[in-house]
């Protein structure tokens, strides 16, 4: 079962890729989702199993692979808790992205290429959930990197995509560099790659010391380091952060896919999966802790000033990363992999509801041209208001509540519970949700609420008369775009925005359940088993102790985040629905940090400076004089200029008279017997 899981949709990519244009587009559309969905159902019955207490963890040999040496291991598939938690989330969020592709690229003449696409990322990144071995997972790992590219980059004629794509691609390469030396130096150390026979012996490297640059330092505290900077860079954590926001020029579907609910959340299932080693590295924990609390807080900050409808979710995706890799670094590695389970679902939805709008408004993602869109597309409207109430956590302590409330609730108790760092990740995490509620329903607001402000829209305007109009200043408060003739009296300027076909909504709707339920149904086997049930068993580093710690954790913590859920939600209501001068007025009167919140933290700017321009400038030297100068000049243009100056001399020599010739055979024989006088006579 596992090896059709895994297989069909590289197959299904296959068929589509290259039997496209045999098949056609709606064949290829057919095969792969075809192959997704049954994929998905066949997941789900292994996760569920699990669940029950019923799943046993196997590992399914393919073939052998290696023979090196000491280096030995086979091409294996591994099926565990993690794993079934992994296959569920990644075909169904595949699945539910093809049937919707469906209709968002309907009018896209490269279809196949692009389903070809998502099914190849989609093996990619079961190959790296399922894999037994580090040189398996790195293998899946660039995989997705490589699939992440070709989508981002899927519209290469627009050179936007094509920038995102080489950006996502090299930062991605930096982040694969330490991720790479980490498995160099476990294959060191522990003279395997095999996953369980590291984790095994991880425990009795405790307290080692290895020589590294010229310093003896912790073996297990360099190891977890170098593994979590690639992390880092696949789950776009603050540093290695800035492809994430970038890669929204790719379609919206493969946003929703790639950059919301799996390939983004590879680099928590690995530090997960190999939370043993990095128990026994308390200083990389603590790292973890910082720097995912550190991208919880700057995503957050950032996403409250972004215009681009699609831009905020992503912000959003980097800030609920950052909450999973906290609790990880606390060591609630359950509350960590139960966020991502239910991230995944509004997270999803979220981005699908976003690209049913944008596909509404004649693919416009300046929200400040939206407004009053709930009475025209009513469907994506609550499948959007189900997605916000789950990330911003709606729900009642003890009673119930949206996915985002019970699984987001849990890191924060968890952080709480563990007590040094753990307090101070709370604490961020508090602020973090705050923000995300206000930005979150900033965006609700904005877009489903107020006057239409669609006049003023440059893509609406020329799909409806053929005009081009600049677009507001940046710091419009979002309700005072510039004012355009108005034939009809009603803010539409002639156009009339539309629900999206059923292919796009149904998926609405299912993710919509999961936001809505995944997280009341699945909390207690992720992060409160019953007593003498551990859900995860030998899957992850399971803290029993401080999960109970968490569950027994003050009141007024269990109520925090409704709390300032409420407060950013008054906030959002008072600046986008009640006074919407407001934005403006603030923008105004703190331009200083609304700029730097808008710019990003500067961090493209700074990168740009440090290491984009110096980088060009060692190319150009390189180019300019050394190849050019150097090389080219005394190697093949030296060559070259040194045959084209004797042939231009032969040329002369060759003028075809005979009295030319002659006088050139006297010369010669005159030089003959002059030479044969002096050597002879």
């Amino acid at each position: 079962m596992i090896q059709a899981i895994v297989f069909l949709p590289l197959l299904a990519a296959l068929v589509a890729g290259l039997g496209q244009r045999a098949i056609g587009p709606f064949a290829s559309k057919l095969v792969t989702t075809g192959a997704l969905f049954t994929s998905c159902a066949l997941s789900w019955p292994i996760f569920l199993s699990f669940v029950a207490g019923t799943g046993e963890a196997e590992v399914v040999t393919v073939l052998h692979w290696v023979s090196s040496g000491a280096l030995q291991f086979d091409w294996a598939l591994r099926v565990d808790t993690l794993t079934a938690v992994m296959l569920v989330v990644i075909t169904t969020v595949s699945a539910l992205v093809h049937l919707y592709s469906w209709g968002y690229m309907e009018e896209d003449p490269d279809q196949p290429r692009f389903f070809a696409y998502l099914s190849l990322f989609t093996f990619a990144m079961l190959m790296l959930v399922t894999a037994d071995n580090l040189v398996q997972m790195f293998f899946g790992w660039e995989g997705v990197g490589l699939a992440s590219y070709l989508l981002i980059g899927f519209w290469y004629k627009k050179p936007s995509a094509n920038a995102a794509a080489i950006k996502a691609f090299v930062v991605n390469r930096v982040g694969d560099l330490g991720f790479m030396l980490g498995i160099f130096g476990t294959f060191l150390v522990f003279g395997t790659v095999s996953i369980p026979e590291i984790l095994a012996a991880a425990p009795g490297m405790a307290g080692s010391t290895i020589g590294f640059f010229g310093y003896r330092v912790d073996t297990m505290t360099l190891l977890c380091l170098l593994l979590f900077i690639g992390a880092m860079g696949k789950s776009a954590q603050l540093g290695l952060h800035t492809w994430l926001p970038d890669a929204m020029e790719g379609p919206t579907p493969v946003s929703a896919l790639i950059h919301a609910a799996t390939m983004v959340t590879a680099g928590v299932f690995m530090v997960c999966r190999l939370s043993p080693m990095f128990e026994t590295a308390p200083i990389a924990l603590g790292v973890v802790t910082f720097v995912g609390a550190a991208t919880c807080l700057f995503a957050a900050t950032v996403g409250t000033t972004q215009w681009d409808i699609k831009r905020v979710i992503a912000y959003s995706t980097c800030s609920q990363l950052g909450y999973m890799f906290f609790a990880a670094g606390v060591g609630a590695y359950g509350a960590a992999m139960f966020h991502l389970f239910t991230h995944a679902f509004f997270k999803a939805l979220l981005f699908l509801g976003a690209g049913s709008v944008i596909h509404a408004m004649h693919h416009e993602q300046d929200m400040r041209y939206y407004g009053g869109l709930r009475k025209h597309i009513p469907l994506t409207y609550w499948a959007m208001m189900m997605g916000t109430l789950a990330i911003t956590g709606v729900g009642i302590a003890g009673v119930a509540g949206f996915a985002g409330f019970h699984s987001k609730d849990g890191i924060l108790e968890a952080a709480f519970a563990a007590g040094g760092g753990g307090v101070v990740a709370f604490w961020v995490g508090i602020f973090a949700a705050l923000l995300t509620s206000f930005y979150s329903w900033r965006l609700v607001f904005l877009t489903f609420y107020g006057k239409p402000r669609w006049e003023a829209s440059e893509h609406i305007q020329h799909a409806v008369h053929g005009e081009h109009e600049e677009p507001s200043d940046e710091h419009s408060s979002g309700n005072h775009a510039p004012h355009h003739h108005d034939p009809h009296g009603d803010g539409t300027a002639g156009y009339h925005p539309h629900e999206s076909p059923l292919s796009m909504l149904i998926p609405l709707g299912v993710l919509s359940l999961g936001a809505v339920f995944a997280g009341f149904v699945f909390a207690h086997p992720f992060i409160y088993p019953e007593e003498g049930k551990t859900f995860w068993a030998d899957s992850i580093a399971f803290d029993e102790h401080l999960m109970h710690l968490a569950h027994e954790v003050p009141t007024w913590v269990k109520w925090a985040p409704f709390a300032v859920m409420a407060i950013g939600l008054f906030l959002a209501w008072n600046s986008y629905v009640r006074n919407t001068s407001l934005p403006a007025r603030f923008a105004a009167q703190f331009r200083l940090l609304y700029q730097f919140l808008y710019n990003k933290w500067y961090f493209d700017e700074l990168y740009n400076i440090l290491f984009v321009k110096p980088a060009f400038a060692i190319g150009r030297f390189f180019w300019k004089r050394g190849d050019e100068g150097t090389i080219d000049r005394f190697g093949p243009d030296g060559a070259a200029a040194l045959v084209a100056g004797g042939t231009r001399l032969a040329v002369r020599l060759q003028s075809g008279y005979v009295y030319g010739y002659a006088f050139v055979m006297l010369l010669g024989l005159v030089g003959l017997a002059s030479w044969a006088m002096v050597n002879f006579l």
